[in-house]
């Protein structure tokens, strides 16, 4: 745990003064049971004796009483505070996964080429002009409504939006995915058992009244979805596709992507989870990294696949890969889609076990994002554009756009 804790970037004391607190938790129990037993053998001597000695019996009973009293406040104090820095500990990171920070990833793979668009006469436009000139975007409307990092999608942009949904849900469903509406408000103790209310914490929305969150993807309730549970081993892996809304404040960010919509504060997104046994959550990763590239294969998009470094992890995830679709005008590529291990980091923290043999133990989760809308829009439209300002449809996506192949500028 502090090699783990230091190569992420955390606070290594952290592990001691946990090992600390534990230490008090359990002597302060033993002093307890030890209290508790001799209370117990006060009583029936009380019962037995007479005279001084029933008087001091007596007086030793209140004595007692008042330190089982602050001997059960110690113990739960201990137990209090072991629980609170054990809770604000990463996972333990896989040894595999890169050390360094956010620039120290490891690419995995290429594929596909981007396009050359010098070769072929012309300087490519980016999304937000290309948007307009379909009119599929509208970022100045959207400021005005509901401020900075905020978009309308109209028109093909629109049934963009929904194709895109579509297909994915209907990759995730012939995978053997259930598909899940989910909450977009959840409970503190979804959010804060996923992991999401530690570094995460200043990108989270917080309606204070209510005292519910809304979340940042519906990796949170579908987390959520079996909190306090057992499951029967032989019903594992269990696999969900859940849609849903995400809402995020991109506190830190100022002066980042301020054009377009690819840092906002509300976009969609169809996000698989996978609870599974510890054993295969391994190659379950592997299997979620597949799902992803399949989408993207699909959407005919130049993409790389990194695997991500540990300061740059997340405070749940064990390992990360994320994918990140090429963008012609910047350039570079983004990161459009990602997938962690997160080990047993979840399961403990929102009491969800698995049965085998008559037995209990923590089972594992994990997360892959098949589809962010906004960023997959970007890539498509950039990708995918012709000199009039046209945008051929992939293949994969035209039976959800009714059969469209080209996406042609309004007049």
């Amino acid at each position: 745990m502090r090699a783990s804790q230091r190569v992420r970037g955390e606070d290594v004391d952290l592990v001691d003064a946990l090992l600390s607190a534990d230490e008090r938790r359990r002597s302060s129990g033993t002093r307890f049971d030890e209290l508790r037993a001799e209370q117990r053998s006060l009583g029936k001597l009380v019962a037995k004796a007479q005279g001084e000695e029933k008087t001091a019996l007596l007086q030793r009973t209140k004595e007692l009483a008042a330190e089982v009293k602050a001997a059960d406040a110690e113990q739960g104090a201990a137990k209090d505070e072991a629980e609170r820095l054990l809770r604000s500990l990463a996972n333990l990171i896989d040894p595999a996964a890169p050390v360094g920070g956010e620039e120290d990833f490891v690419t995995l793979e290429e594929i596909g080429t981007p396009r050359d668009f010098a070769a072929e006469g012309f300087e490519p436009r980016d999304h937000v002009e290309l948007g307009q000139l379909l009119g599929a975007i509208d970022t100045e409307r959207g400021a005005k409504v509901a401020g900075a990092r905020s978009y309308y999608l109209t028109g093909v942009g629109a049934l963009l939006e929904l194709a895109l949904v579509n297909m994915a849900i209907a990759q995730a469903t012939a995978a053997g995915f259930t598909p899940m509406i989910t909450p977009a408000l959840v409970r503190p103790a979804a959010m804060d058992g996923t992991g999401f209310l530690g570094q995460a914490a200043e990108n989270v929305y917080f309606l204070e009244d209510d005292e519910r969150y809304l979340v940042g993807t519906s990796e949170v309730p579908l987390a959520a979805y079996h909190m306090d549970e057992i499951i029967d081993a032989d019903k594992l892996p269990l696999r969900y596709a859940g849609y849903s809304s995400c809402f995020r404040r991109e506190a830190g960010t100022y002066g980042k992507d301020t054009r377009g919509i690819i840092r906002v504060h509300q976009f969609e997104k169809v996000e698989m989870f996978v609870f599974t046994t510890p054993e295969d959550a391994e190659n379950e990763h592997r299997r979620l990294l597949q799902w992803e590239k399949d989408f993207l294969n699909a959407l005919e998009l130049p993409y790389r696949v990194i695997d991500v470094a540990s300061g740059d992890l997340g405070a749940s995830a064990a390992r990360k890969f994320d994918i990140e679709a090429w963008v012609p005008t910047q350039g570079k590529y983004r990161e459009v889609t990602s997938t962690s291990n997160t080990t047993e980091y979840q399961s403990r923290r929102l009491a969800i076990r698995m049965r085998e043999e008559g037995k209990t133990r923590p089972l594992a989760t994990l997360n892959g994002t098949l589809v962010a809308v906004p960023r997959t829009i970007v890539a498509i439209l950039e990708n995918h554009q012709q000199p009039d300002g046209s945008v051929v449809v992939p293949e994969a996506l035209r039976p959800y756009l009714g059969g469209r192949t080209v996406l042609e500028p309004v007049k």
